[in-house]
């Protein structure tokens, strides 16, 4: 989300203008997002934004401070669909107790929401609101439709992590549809159109070499928050690629490939200058272990590794053991 959106809704709101809520900004309303949902949709976020009075204005002013903070914070969106039902639900036989009281009120609200639990909305939340309110911010949201007459979405209001695929294998395509899914932003790069096209990645950046190889890489800054994928096919380039990704700092580098060639990888990245030291930054075989084979196997085992990296990298390991806790594992 741009900081520019929020501070539009901000200056709208002091001024007493009718607020615009774009599904650009919002994509969790968005068609493609919200499709065999019947309740949120473009239509749904045109309701909440013409609902919004200056009453809205700390829920904004605490989310701009959030950008300008890095923190960890979304925008959350209470949506309801049937005001009686969403009222009337009472605990049930499995879940937390909250009281015999349901949602607060029978309509929509936007609040403010971050991973401390801090809540800021324009009106007091029951305690099943709460829950809900602090549950719909779990990257990006979590049991929306556990209860009747009302659903809940949320936009992050910090950056998604850039993935590099150095490569477009077949792996690469696989990778490329879930790390997008799981809200990271994907760069693919490769020389070859044949392989590097919209058919094979359709949600990703992408970056088309020249001169059939992958010098101009070295033309392209990296930063260092970046997670870099090895995946070149036939690892024709994947020396090149380490040095690239290790001369950059970036947070996270992994590699394709069975031990022998990949010590073969080493020698030649040592050649080119780099450190024993940094050469073990390389995750090699990049991915979880649990015994996949395939391009989508594989895949599956990369992104959940991903996945993992940021949460480590998101929580501290205080923050990490009470979730671990709680999940009674």
């Amino acid at each position: 989300m741009k900081r520019e959106a929020i501070e539009g809704i901000i200056e709208d709101l002091r001024a007493g203008r009718p607020v615009q809520l774009s599904v650009e900004e919002f994509p969790a309303f968005s068609e493609e997002a919200s499709e065999g949902d019947p309740h949120i949709g473009p239509e749904a976020l045109a309701r909440i934004a013409a609902s919004l009075t200056a009453a809205d204005l700390p829920t904004f002013e605490r989310a701009l401070a959030a950008m300008d903070e890095g923190d960890l914070a979304w925008i959350g969106f209470k949506v309801v669909y049937d005001a009686e039902a969403a009222q009337a639900n009472v605990d049930n036989e499995v879940t937390k107790k909250y009281g015999e009281q349901g949602s607060a009120d029978g309509q929509d609200m936007v609040f403010f929401c971050n991973d401390a639990k801090e809540i800021v909305s324009p009106r007091e939340p029951s305690p099943r609101d709460i829950f809900q309110m602090k549950d719909v911010t779990r990257g990006p949201s979590m049991h929306n439709d556990q209860f009747d007459g009302l659903t809940w979405a949320s936009e992050p209001l910090f950056g998604k992590v850039r993935v590099w695929l150095l490569g477009a294998s077949d792996v690469a395509v696989e990778l490329a549809r879930l790390a997008d899914h799981v809200g990271f932003r994907v760069v693919a790069v490769d020389y070859d159109p044949a392989f590097l096209n919209d058919e094979r990645f359709p949600t990703a950046e992408r970056i088309l070499l020249h001169g059939g190889d992958f010098h101009e890489l070295q033309n392209m800054p990296a930063r260092p928050e970046d997670y870099v994928c090895v995946l070149t096919r036939g690892h024709m380039f994947d020396p090149q690629s380490c040095i690239w990704a290790l001369e950059n700092s970036v947070h996270y580098v992994g590699m394709m490939g069975c031990a022998g060639k990949n010590e073969t990888v080493r020698d030649l990245v040592l050649a080119a200058g780099i450190t024993q030291e940094d050469w073990e930054r390389v995750k090699r075989p990049i991915g979880l272990k649990f015994g996949a084979k395939t391009p989508a196997e594989l895949a599956i085992a990369i992104v959940a590794e991903l996945i993992d990296v940021r949460y480590r990298g998101r929580y501290s390991e205080e923050a990490r053991r009470r979730h671990e806790a709680s999940l009674g594992r």
